[in-house]
């Protein structure tokens, strides 16, 4: 199953709370006040998220962090690559990946061509877009491959 980690989903909560560059500072403690995550979970993303550019750090009496970008600038795909790492549904499908039998497989440009759309998919969606989500989504009609699959025996 494709899922991405708790710490991704928390880490988007997190960046949801911190206002863009312009508008302040938000120090980990309100983070974590604001969010109900633990201070030292706050901690931790917020570092993860310095590092991979997606958040500003000032440091001292007035610090604290702020998007580095505006939400509408931030793609859901840059999230997870920076909490999770780049997205890859099989070996081949990373950048770095190799496998052993790649010039034997006949299913890999598939899942390739899978993996690219999931990532646009993923860059298609901005953190703008997270934040903003007015009511809940309606639950997933799952069935509707199980009938796809079911008329093509």
């Amino acid at each position: 199953m494709l899922r991405m980690s708790k710490l991704t989903d928390y880490g988007t909560m997190v960046l949801a709370q911190l206002p863009a560059k312009h508008e302040g500072l938000t120090t980990a403690g309100e983070v974590a006040s604001a969010t109900h995550l633990g201070q030292p979970t706050v901690q931790k993303l917020l570092k993860s998220l310095v590092h991979a550019g997606l958040v500003v750090s000032t440091r001292g009496a007035q610090g604290g962090y702020a998007l580095a970008r505006a939400p509408d600038a931030i793609s859901a795909a840059e999230i997870i690559d920076a909490l999770e790492g780049p997205v890859a549904i099989t070996e081949c499908s990373s950048v770095d990946g190799g496998c052993d039998l790649e010039s034997f497989c006949r299913v890999g440009m598939a899942w390739q061509r899978i993996n690219s759309s999931i990532r646009k998919a993923l860059h298609s969606v901005t953190l703008a877009d997270l934040q903003h989500r007015s009511q809940p989504l309606p639950p997933p009609d799952l069935s509707a491959g199980l009938r796809d699959s079911a008329g093509a025996r």
